[in-house]
């Protein structure tokens, strides 16, 4: 690591940190059912949330006017004390979200000013420039998801917004590694195919996630290894869609099986990766890398099985959602130590 590089590495790993603050504050909000309370997007306004009661009433009955309160929250005793809650989390979420962006830009521009980004690198944080911008337009485009006829928002908008999330911590995380160790060095190129193998399949495993969260499909089928009445796969999974291809992108319980069947093939994968490097030669990094995979894998398996098991309590949700945030680290870790 060259001792030019501290400023830049310590920036991108500060917005890691930060990135990983907004999943789980994100996760909080989802869960809560809070990501809708604040019903209009101001870029600047909107960090100073209602500070009186008049613009707390004026915040509630805006509220009011969208498909969620009416739907839903009309037919409830929902006072103006929830309200605040659930509102709570949405403004911190955004907050932090702008405290991002500020975080990220701001430096960005000093660095170029200074001469202190190669091209190298400063393609590569153009590129992260590009997705966290990416990242702000989804969140504004999966909330308006949820203004229009719908209580909920997209799930499919839902799983955009946090995809991209993580892998614009994944890509800044893989910048940061490449300034760390800088020096080129010879690969496995069949282990590395099989690292990225298993990085693709785990993102899809992360967008099943957000399926899963979209459509509240953890709430139902509590049960394992096996799904309701004992049933390796419910027959509700090919009857709440048509056509069947449906029930697994869009149906509560299809969703949910594939899921279920995605956590094997990780840890399948996972397995894999750890048997076929007990055969190689390996540095320090990559035997780390590989030992944070299998002990994380295993975790976040136990972390899922729970979530199903008592019904996604809101602490266990987010647990599971910072384990898969976690394995993605090391997985990015993992597959940099064995690249170029």
């Amino acid at each position: 690591m060259k001792k030019d590089n501290n400023k830049v590495i310590y920036w991108l790993l500060t917005g890691c940190t930060l990135i990983f603050i907004m999943v789980i504050v994100g996760g909080i909000t989802r869960l809560t059912h809070s990501g809708l309370s604040m019903s209009n997007y101001k870029l600047i306004s909107g960090v100073i949330p209602p500070t009186n009661e008049a613009e707390w009433l004026a915040a509630w009955n805006l509220y009011k006017q969208y498909p969620e309160y009416q739907k839903i929250r009309a037919q409830t005793n929902f006072t103006l004390q929830d309200f605040k809650a659930i509102y709570f989390w949405e403004w911190i979420h955004r907050v932090i979200g702008r405290l991002i962006g500020l975080v990220f830009l701001i430096p960005f521009l000093y660095f170029i000013l200074t001469k202190q980004l190669s091209s190298a690198t400063l393609k590569k944080a153009t590129i992260l420039l590009i997705l966290g911008s990416m990242q702000g337009f989804l969140g504004w485009y999966m909330v308006k998801s949820g203004l229009i006829d719908n209580p909920d928002v997209s799930h499919y908008r839902l799983a955009a917004h946090l995809t991209t999330a993580f892998i614009t911590f994944a890509y800044t995380f893989w910048v940061a590694l490449d300034l760390i160790y800088p020096n080129k060095k010879t690969i496995n190129t069949k282990f590395r195919a099989l690292v990225r193998l298993a990085l693709v399949i785990l993102l899809l495993q992360i967008i099943y996630g957000a399926f899963v969260a979209g459509l509240d499909a953890g709430f139902i089928h509590n049960h394992w290894p096996l799904m309701n009445d004992g049933k390796f796969m419910h027959e509700t999974v090919y009857i709440e869609q048509n056509p069947v291809y449906k029930n697994f992108i869009e149906g509560k319980s299809g969703v949910q099986f594939v899921h279920r069947i995605l956590a094997y093939v990780v840890v399948f994968m996972i397995g894999m990766l750890w048997y076929t490097s007990k055969k190689m030669s390996l540095t320090l990094q990559q035997t780390q890398g590989i030992r944070f995979l299998v002990v994380m894998v295993a975790l976040q398996f136990v972390l899922g099985v729970l979530t199903i098991v008592l019904g996604v309590p809101v602490w266990l949700g987010i647990a599971h959602q910072v384990g898969a945030f976690l394995l993605l680290s090391f997985m990015t870790f993992t597959l940099h130590r064995f690249s170029k």
